[in-house]
């Protein structure tokens, strides 16, 4: 019952924010119980991967644990994380200064359709690729064309080697992003899918929508520009369908942040 009662508010939730919701839809009867449901997030804990310039990474410290003097159990911690730490959002004033900040956004950018691409095979014989022009025509002849205002995901199956640092990254010297290497966005294929496409989101199974050897960071510019939020480190995305899941990507309401902690999930029938 308890179940039910979560995904019937999640439908609401995106029913609410499409952009033509439609009552008909609404009515349709829907058997929650036979919806698979995947959380794409990380556990925040101290393995929790940063970006390597970060000074410091996730912190949980107990405030209380333990039987209180009134004879009841009571459980608090407290805790201090980056902003680009774990999968999390970034905002598009992450690189583009005048756009949403993380309490900006609409809360209608956080749910949406997904449509997944899958660049593993591609990245497994070369760290460094970045998702192309061709790519995204080959999954369009075989998948029919991405949805305007989809959330778009790129897997890159590097979600496999986390929590191990120097494999994820690609290097795991303190302080210093200059030798990083894994695969990611390449800004053709973004600035297309922009353009073309209009989606609402991209996210990625990597530290960044930018390949790890980037130094411009082309591909947040970009989406920033455009007011296009973003998210990274997810993980499983192995288990979505190429399409026709949902995404639903909520992250800590932060005022005027450049990014938060995200929890993100799909479902789908």
């Amino acid at each position: 019952m308890k179940t039910n009662r979560v995904f019937r508010v999640m439908l609401y939730i995106f029913l609410l924010t499409s952009v033509e919701p439609s009552l008909s839809v609404a009515e349709e009867a829907i058997d929650f119980n036979k919806l698979h449901v995947v959380d794409l997030t990380h556990v925040f804990d101290a393995t929790t991967i940063a970006w390597p310039t970060e000074k410091s990474g996730f912190e949980l410290k107990p405030s209380f644990k333990g039987v209180t003097k009134s004879g009841f159990f009571y459980f608090s911690n407290t805790f201090c994380s980056p902003e680009h730490s774990g999968t999390h959002l970034d905002a598009p004033m992450h690189f583009a200064q005048g756009r949403w900040t993380s309490s900006d956004i609409p809360v209608g950018r956080f749910v949406g359709p997904a449509v997944v691409v899958d660049i593993s095979r591609q990245a497994a014989s070369n760290a460094d690729y970045r998702l192309t022009l061709e790519d995204l025509a080959a999954w369009e002849k075989a998948n029919g064309r991405v949805p305007q205002d989809a959330i778009f995901l790129l897997r890159t199956g590097w979600s496999q080697k986390w929590p191990e640092r120097k494999a994820y990254l690609g290097d795991d010297t303190p302080g210093d992003a200059t030798k990083l290497h894994f695969p990611s966005f390449g800004s053709e294929a973004v600035s297309f899918l922009i353009r073309e496409r209009g989606v609402r989101m991209i996210g990625v199974d990597t530290a960044s929508i930018d390949y790890g050897q980037s130094q411009d960071f082309i591909v947040h510019r970009l989406v920033g520009a455009a007011n296009v939020p973003a998210l990274e480190n997810l993980t499983d995305l192995e288990k979505l369908p190429v399409k026709g899941a949902t995404i639903i990507a909520l992250p800590m309401k932060i005022g005027q942040g450049s990014g938060a902690p995200t929890r993100v999930i799909a479902f789908f029938p």
